[in-house]
């Protein structure tokens, strides 16, 4: 009905949406989300006794390792659009333009991850990662987090703040080469601890940060500059960086000289349009390639631990002959990612088993990341660690072609579940999901007066 009267909703854009459709729009389209229905058997007793339930399941965990998430440096690296091109059904390259991170990802853990979005969510990606937070498990009108449900919150509980606890205020600091005003980032980050906010525009200024040739979007070489001159040295070193890149984003206009994706495309059936997005996104899919591997040679040099958590946000929506069939859309929401720490770290050589790590989503990498350091848990990371292992993945309803409305839920062979298959302890546990996820976003918090957020 909206529609009807104007109203093209900028959700990713808060000030360019009010500017569009009007402040009263804005404001009504942001205030009045109803993000989650209260779940049967709510209350201060029923979250003491889930605290209590993982408090002992993060013993049974922490008995049987040895490190600590905040001794070590985490980067969590949000690779804008960034996947393999060669999965796609009818797209193929006589060269492989990610050969880098392809061995990477063979020798580290590393697997898939299963996305909310085709062509675009990125900053669902980013708040189910810093949250452990899923948004298969809120209601469909909540399409966007960070601009519908984090602005309205009086706390919220992030990863980052255990570095924060530990090692001070200043422990959190966050990259996105490009404005600060996409999807409330600065104001939401400020929420979630980050003491600096590093932008193209903001208090924090990036500069001597360019494109690729043509390109209209800061390199990831430049990206991962910004980050390693911000890591931390000395006798307290460790930190969160949290780091959202933009190279990839769309369009893809025959940015780059020297492309030799043009003459290797091989694909089959594409129209021409699709022929020239691929080959450009090919070519930068490889930039990203040359770039991510020179960061981790550089953090090898480092003499801390740091750990890496590299993922792609979502597929580009370029493959419109793909998704055109239903068998494919599952698949066009798989990106790639890989968790890989340096040769300081006692984990530099881990590589998690594939029914730990083939299929993910974001809102596991916190709990794989401990997993793959053979960190001790908190009980909501030992919560999610167990979560995991009985539903290695979710979404929303669109990631599958083949959902029926229900919310997406992967094996551990990548599988897709139905919701009355799923077997009585997912089951059980997803209950539990759904009432730690109501009270740590829209509920009373009764988790945050308890030691459920806290590394025991």
């Amino acid at each position: 009905m909206a529609a009807s009267f104007g109203d093209e909703p900028h959700l990713w854009d808060g000030w360019g949406d009010a500017a569009t459709n009007g402040p009263a729009m804005t404001f009504l389209r942001l205030a009045h989300t109803n993000a989650m229905d209260k779940p049967e058997g709510y209350d201060q007793k029923a979250m003491a006794q889930i605290a209590q339930r993982y408090a002992h399941e993060a013993d049974t965990v922490n008995a049987t390792r040895s490190g600590n998430l905040t001794d070590s440096t985490v980067i969590l690296i949000l690779s804008e659009s960034f996947s393999d091109p060669t999965r796609v059904p009818g797209v193929s390259f006589s060269e492989d333009p990610m050969p880098k991170i392809r061995a990477i990802k063979g020798a580290t853990t590393s697997g898939y991850m299963l996305s909310t979005g085709y062509g675009g969510g990125t900053a669902n990606m980013e708040y189910q990662a810093l949250t452990g937070l899923a948004m298969a498990n809120y209601n469909p009108s909540l399409t966007i987090a960070y601009q519908q449900l984090v602005p309205q919150e009086r706390w919220v509980a992030t990863f980052n703040q255990m570095w924060n606890a530990k090692h001070g205020d200043t422990a959190s600091q966050a990259t996105h080469t490009f404005m600060d005003n996409m999807y409330f980032r600065a104001r939401n980050y400020k929420k979630f601890g980050f003491s600096q906010f590093w932008t193209l525009n903001g208090e924090h200024k990036i500069t001597g940060c360019s494109p690729i040739d043509r390109a209209w979007y800061v390199s990831d070489q430049c990206t991962y500059q910004q980050v390693l001159s911000r890591l931390n040295h000395g006798s307290d070193p460790s930190q969160f960086q949290q780091v959202v890149t933009m190279q990839n984003h769309m369009p893809y206009n025959d940015w780059y000289d020297n492309n030799q994706f043009k003459q290797a495309d091989t694909s089959q059936a594409l129209t021409d349009a699709e022929h020239a997005d691929v080959q450009t996104y090919a070519k930068g899919v490889q930039h990203t390639d040359d770039a991510t591997a020179e960061l981790l040679t550089q953090l090898d040099q480092v003499d801390h631990p740091v750990t890496v958590i590299f993922y792609g946000d979502h597929l580009p929506g370029i493959y419109p002959t793909a998704y055109a069939n239903p068998d494919n859309v599952l698949g066009l929401h798989e990106s790639d990612y890989f968790i890989w720490s340096n040769a300081a770290s006692p984990s530099h050589t881990a590589k998690l088993p594939d029914d730990a790590a083939r299929y993910t989503s974001s809102n596991y990498f916190m709990a794989q990341a401990a997993q793959h350091m053979n960190a001790k848990v908190s009980p909501y990371l030992a919560f999610l660690t167990a979560m995991h292992a009985q539903i290695p993945a979710m979404s929303i309803p669109a990631a599958s072609g083949h959902s029926d409305g229900k919310p997406v839920y992967l094996n551990a062979a990548g599988e897709q579940v139905a919701p009355k298959d799923l077997t009585p302890e997912a089951q059980r546990m997803l209950r539990d999901y759904r009432l730690i996820q109501y009270d740590l976003s829209v509920g009373k918090h009764y988790l945050k007066d308890t030691s459920f957020l806290t590394a025991r």
